[in-house]
């Protein structure tokens, strides 16, 4: 699963052939602790960020619960890279992290996260990764 140019943008950076992935951190505050520790929940925000996004999942999520506070980890590989989830009810915040070695505009993030997730405050932050030879 590497990301091979052939899948990722090829650009030229200071004359040489380079590689550019993005990625996405997206912090959510405010959301109702029962949204943070339901799997429909959270499985359908990552099957919504997989379809509007247009990736290709390779396999299943995979989903831990955490005994004492019931928060949730989600991971889902993708032919892109990967969708990470982690939740902390007890602090009413989600983290979202979704990086892809291929060039895709982002989705909404604020209507998402405020629409699946019920958060009230919501936090973005948009890296390009530039990976050169």
């Amino acid at each position: 699963m590497g990301c091979a140019p052939s899948f990722g943008i090829q650009i030229l950076i200071e004359e040489e052939l380079a590689l550019a992935g993005i990625e996405w951190l997206i912090e959510a505050f405010g959301c109702p602790e029962g949204a943070l520790r339901t799997l429909e929940t959270l499985d359908n925000l990552f099957r919504t960020i997989v379809s509007e996004m247009k990736l290709k999942p390779v396999g299943n999520s995979v989903w831990h619960r955490f005994p004492d506070t019931g928060g949730m980890t989600g991971f889902w590989l993708l032919q892109e890279s990967h969708l990470a989830i982690h939740t902390f009810p007890e602090f009413q915040s989600a983290c979202l992290n979704v990086f892809c070695c291929t060039e895709r505009p982002p989705i909404d993030w604020e209507s998402k996260m405020a629409g699946l997730l019920g958060a009230t405050e919501i936090r973005v932050r948009e890296y390009l990764r530039i990976y050169k030879k």
